[in-house]
């Protein structure tokens, strides 16, 4: 499987919330642009926070599954 480059993975949005911090960290821009920066910044940050969130419910899932396996498995060995 490639890595996705395209701008809604989350490693795009990573990298732009980077970008936007070392913006935000300059001396040189103006209150309008930092806002405008902070608000994309602030959505991105909500965007990966909801891709966390549903990266760890999968994981969650395959855990379970292999738990149940593992179970399955004790089962028949001990039969």
């Amino acid at each position: 499987m490639g890595k996705k480059t395209d701008k809604n993975s989350f490693e795009s949005k990573l990298s732009r919330l980077e970008e936007i911090s070392s913006l935000l960290e300059k001396d040189d821009i103006g209150l309008e642009e930092a806002i405008n920066l902070y608000e994309e910044g602030i959505e991105l940050s909500r965007n990966c926070i909801l891709i966390l969130n549903e990266a760890e419910l999968k994981v969650t899932k395959l855990k379970k599954k292999l738990d149940e396996l593992s179970l399955n498995d004790k089962g028949l060995a001990e039969e």
